[in-house]
This record gives structure tokens, sequence and C-alpha cells, in this order.
């Protein structure tokens, strides 16, 4: 056992990966094949679906919902109630009717690159990338990838213009 923090109602699979000085609080679910580096925090009610993997210094806030198929990277900040969504075609049946399968999954890689930072009540869909120290302003949809130092917002997200590695946004940005 490392040296981490999980409280005692939270589920974190035996097959995870824990990194040292982790805190991972009440209520959240962690399941098999999961890697979540040194120095995160995992606030309440927090679920990581399987595979998924997430860099060290992480802060992940309450009622988070990261599903399979996403990687974050180093220090990025995913503020509370934001779900990152996986299945680039959701039906819970086939066009003939019957309940759907794995075999009928369509999983959308993402990527959350160092430092970005993501706002409340987010939605990100499958197979989008936020680039380095981007900026996604609260309650928004992102459906398309974002560059590196954007600073995005709305539903759709769009670019407003730019932040620098500390969240300042950028002279002329509206």
């Amino acid at each position: 056992m490392g040296n981490f923090f999980i409280h005692q109602t939270a589920d974190v699979s035996p097959q995870a990966v824990i990194g040292e000085s982790v805190k991972i609080w009440a209520f959240s679910q962690v399941r098999e094949g999961v890697s979540i580096g040194p120095e995160c925090i995992l606030g309440k009610n927090v679920y990581i679906d399987f595979d998924v993997k997430i860099g060290a210094r992480c802060k992940i806030q309450n009622n988070c919902s990261l599903y399979h198929g996403l990687t974050v990277e180093e220090g990025v900040f995913i503020g509370p109630h934001v779900v990152f969504t996986n299945d680039k075609t959701p039906r819970a049946i086939t066009k003939d009717g019957q309940l759907k399968t794995n075999d009928d999954w369509q999983v959308g890689q993402s990527l959350v690159k160092y430092g970005a930072s993501i706002g409340a009540h987010c939605v990100v869909l499958p197979g989008v990338t936020i680039g380095r120290f981007a900026m996604v302003g609260a309650g928004s949809v992102v459906t398309k990838d974002v560059p590196d130092f954007a600073l995005v917002y709305g539903n759709p997200a769009r670019i407003h213009g730019s932040v620098d590695e500390e969240g300042k946004v950028a002279e002329g940005t509206t």
C-alpha cells in the first residue's frame, strides 16, 4: 500500500494504480486499470471509468465523470460536475431494437494536455484534445479540439482569446 488517502466510502479497484500522496474523497469510484499520478486530488463523488489515465498533480473536483478513452496529462484542473463522454453514437438499442453491447460501442479517445483548466459543468464530447494550458469556461460544451493556451467558452465552445500559464487572459481578449 502506498502513501495516499482513500476515504472509507470510496470504491477503488485493487487493479487501479494510485500514486504517492493522492487523496480520494467520499463516494468516489475508481475502476480497474485506472492510473492516477502522484499528488492528485479527487473530490467527492468522482467517477473514473476503467483504463483512464491521469497524470501527476491534477485536481478533479466533486461530481465529475471521466469515462473510458480519456487521458489527462499532468497539472490539469477539472471543475465540479464536468463530464467527459466517450461514445460517438450513444444509443441504448440497435436499429433492430436489441440492447446494444460493447461490440456496438465506438469509443472516442480524448486527451487533456498539461496544465489545462476545465470549468464547472462542462461537457466534453468524445475524440477531443484540449491543449496545453487552455482554459474552458464554465458551462461550455466542447465539440472540437481546443488549441494550446486558448480561452474557449459557450455551446458549442468557441475561441474567445488566449491565456497564459497562470490563467491570466491576454490583452484584447473578449
